[in-house]
């Protein structure tokens, strides 16, 4: 009798404890709201999976639809807003490669905000594995290379630029290659403008704020915050030939690390500094 009257409270011990964490603990804020990310998106793709299959039937670029509609709410969740710039720029006929700087896995919440009809994404072979989420990538038509062995990522890119023009497809690819949260952008690797340029297809820069006003991994910090997308003017590939891939990677670097900076600069302002 004693055992049952003492379990209920020991049982809702956790529930009480947990607003206290929240409140006092920015480390448990911040492993908190990454393990609900996480497992958030888990459930979703479980449920976009029948959804999609209902929908086209497998593996179809159309099922990003479902996927965007999905996934648009979750920054709520997160205590996260997002803010869109150069909407116009993706008003855009036909075929496109989209190319944005990659921080972490919070990069998906913008990228679902404004992804248009008939995108996809390329992402590492690994992705693939990751339960309910890679099964859902694979449905949406995700492009899936291999990072670690330069001839299939070439294979892949070639594959990728024919597809583009049969199925009229767009592409949204991080040139970076990784995941970098420095403070500005890394050098781009080749891929994503040989497969432009292989297309002859405009290339569409995006460029995230810095999250360091509101997230960073090595401080285990995850406040509220402001994300800022700024969609910078396409750049035009007809005519160019792969002896102009350097030249149209440096001036895309440069162009979003400007525009990065900018929109970083303007987004602490509003989020604030990163509080330790």
């Amino acid at each position: 009798m004693e055992a049952l009257c003492t379990a209920p409270p020991l049982l809702l011990l956790p529930l009480l404890l947990l607003p206290l964490l929240l409140w006092s603990s920015s480390t448990f804020v911040f492993y908190f709201k990454k393990f609900f990310y996480v497992a958030w998106m888990m459930l979703l793709a479980l449920l976009a999976i029948p959804m999609c299959l209902v929908r086209s039937g497998g593996r179809d670029v159309r099922n990003m639809r479902v996927i965007r509609f999905l996934v648009r709410h979750v920054k709520y969740l997160l205590g996260l807003r997002i803010e869109v710039s150069g909407w116009e720029h993706l008003q855009t006929e036909g075929p496109y490669v989209i190319i944005s700087n990659h921080q972490s896995s919070l990069d998906v919440l913008g990228m679902m905000e404004i992804l248009p009809d008939r995108c996809t994404m390329i992402a590492k072979k690994e992705l693939v594995y990751a339960g309910t989420v890679g099964l859902i990538c694979w449905l949406g038509g995700i492009v899936f290379i291999n990072r670690k062995k330069t001839s299939d990522a070439k294979s892949v890119m070639a594959d990728a630029a024919k597809t583009m023009m049969d199925d009229k497809l767009r592409l949204w690819v991080f040139p970076e290659g990784t995941r970098n949260q420095q403070g500005d952008l890394l050098p781009f690797k080749k891929g994503a403008f040989h497969l432009a340029v292989q297309a002859q297809v405009p290339i569409v820069p995006v460029v995230f704020s810095s999250y360091g006003s509101f997230y960073h991994r090595k401080e285990k910090q995850f406040n509220a915050g402001t994300i800022r997308l700024k969609i910078l003017p396409k750049i035009d590939t007809k005519g160019m030939t792969t002896d102009d891939v350097s030249p149209l990677s440096e001036k895309s670097h440069d162009l979003m690390s400007t525009a990065f900076k900018e929109v970083s600069n303007s987004v602490t302002q509003s989020n604030g500094p990163l509080r330790h």
